[in-house]
């Protein structure tokens, strides 16, 4: 197990088990994501971004701004 950025995990076949930064729960993402991935929390809906897979770690996405066409 490893922790950076207060978010732990481990590896498994397919999956990283990974810490959700928001409620602190455990989930599973992916073990092939990459850096500047968006995933969604499967316990909140959270849209989170993958922002180091070595160690793995998981902040809030930004909220997206309109551009308006500009």
């Amino acid at each position: 197990m490893w922790v950076r950025y207060g978010v732990a995990g481990t590896m498994t076949n397919d999956t990283i088990s990974a810490e959700d930064p928001i409620t602190g729960d455990e989930i599973q993402i992916p073990a092939d994501v990459e850096v500047g991935e968006i995933i969604d929390s499967p316990v909140t809906g959270t849209e989170l971004e993958v922002v180091a897979v070595d160690p793995i770690a998981l902040e809030e996405a930004p909220e997206l701004e309109e551009d308006w066409g500009e």
